[in-house]
């Protein structure tokens, strides 16, 4: 039950008790009334009835004889006991009727008046719900008088402020320290290469450079990815209308050659995908690769390269990779290789999280590839969910919004 609902069971209950105990009392004061003036009536000698304060007989009451000769005090007596009852009953009707309508109208006041006072409270309901760690610009500025509940409203636009200062100093954070590292990484491969390129170089130097250089490659790919991070959690500057089409040929073209090497077939069509990516999505002959999306091409291109990379990483030799884009637009990457839990694809878009995956390359990943998916989606207004495909591997499916959708 609400507390709209509440408040205007409340205040229908409060209304009904007082208008119940108004009842009682003046049942109370009208039943004592009645009696004191009947007990007090007087038989005249000549056997009519007079009542206290009057000089003649009483007027003609209904339910009671009309004044004349001797009717008996019993009559009498009775007449007046069945005009206190008519009355009293007639109170308690005609009260209970006007408390029944009235209560019926203190409800629909009652919904009223909770409605009003908890338009504040949804509307911080309503702000809470559009915020999240990469959208913290929405702000309740509640106008009307100086009370508890504009004080809440304050309170809550406060704190909202000291978060996003607090999240854009760490994401500033990451991308200096980031920056900032490039430098001496840069230095250090320059002077490993001299080092390695003297002439009468001994093995064992060479070995040890060629260590240092595959870590410094892999520092390197984790700096870049932390940048790439930082800067698409701050959302994109500019938009641009971006061709998904072109997007995906040019990273398949990007990664033939990994993929050759890794000796994974990568393939651009349909064959042995699965009913999961098909859901909700045109076949590569309805589309027209024709989808268009208002954003940034190359976190797009990134975000893409990531999944395509990740897809050819953790196969098997002989395996395959699809990739399609169809209506809607979907992206939907999809692989071979090794069974995945359905528990570990909750944790995969966490940052240097791996998800148990093995891969068939040298080296593991920095586990950022897919938080950098979910961050350039999430920056473009779109949705990324990870599926664990049957037979193994792993079909990730990126939902965008239109470029019309997105232009609203």
């Amino acid at each position: 039950m609400s507390v709209r609902v509440r408040l205007a069971l409340m205040c229908g209950g409060l209304f009904l008790l007082s208008g119940v105990v108004l009842l009682a009392v003046n049942y109370v004061l009208v039943r004592a009334a009645l009696p004191a003036a009947t007990a007090s009536a007087e038989l005249s000698v000549s056997g009519t009835v007079s009542m206290p304060g009057t000089a003649g007989p009483p007027p003609h009451v209904a339910g009671m004889p009309a004044p004349g000769p001797e009717t008996g005090a019993l009559t009498v007596v009775r007449a007046v006991r069945s005009y206190r009852g008519d009355v009293l009953n007639a109170l308690l009707v005609q009260s209970g009727v006007a408390i029944g309508a009235t209560l019926v109208l203190a409800l629909l006041l009652g919904w009223l008046v909770a409605d009003r006072t908890l338009r504040p409270v949804h509307a911080v309901v309503s702000t809470a719900r559009r915020l999240g760690a990469d959208n913290l610009d929405a702000r309740i500025r509640l106008r009307g008088p100086r009370d508890e509940l504009t004080e809440l409203a304050d309170t809550f636009d406060e704190m909202l402020d000291r978060l996003a200062a607090a999240f854009d100093s760490q994401r500033r954070f990451v991308a200096n320290a980031s920056h900032e590292l490039r430098t001496p990484l840069a230095a250090q491969r320059t002077l490993v290469e001299v080092a390695m390129g003297r002439p009468g170089a001994e093995p064992a130097l060479r070995e040890l450079g060629t260590r240092l250089l595959t870590m410094n490659v892999r520092i390197e790919a984790l700096i870049e990815g932390l940048l790439v991070l930082a800067r698409s959690d701050r959302g994109l500057a500019a938009r641009q209308s971006v061709h998904l089409g072109e997007v995906v040929e040019a990273v398949i073209d990007a990664h033939r050659p990994a993929a050759d090497q890794a000796g994974v077939e990568l393939r651009w069509d349909s064959a042995g995908w699965s009913h999961t990516c098909w859901d909700g999505a045109a076949r590569p002959s309805d589309a027209g690769w024709g989808d268009r999306v208002l954003g940034d091409r190359l976190l797009l291109e990134r975000m893409l390269s990531n999944l395509v990379d990740n897809a050819i990483k953790y196969n098997r030799r002989g395996g395959t990779v699809w990739v399609r884009e169809g209506g809607s637009p979907v992206l939907c990457v999809a692989n071979t290789g090794p069974p995945v839990p359905l528990s570990s694809t909750v944790d995969l878009f966490e940052p240097f999280s791996r998800g148990g995956r093995g891969g068939q390359g040298p080296e593991p990943g920095a586990g950022l590839g897919l938080s950098i998916v979910a961050s350039i989606v999430r920056a473009h207004g779109g949705t990324v969910q990870a599926a664990s495909r049957p037979e193994g591997g792993l079909e990730m499916i990126v939902s965008l919004p239109t470029q019309e959708r997105s232009s609203l």
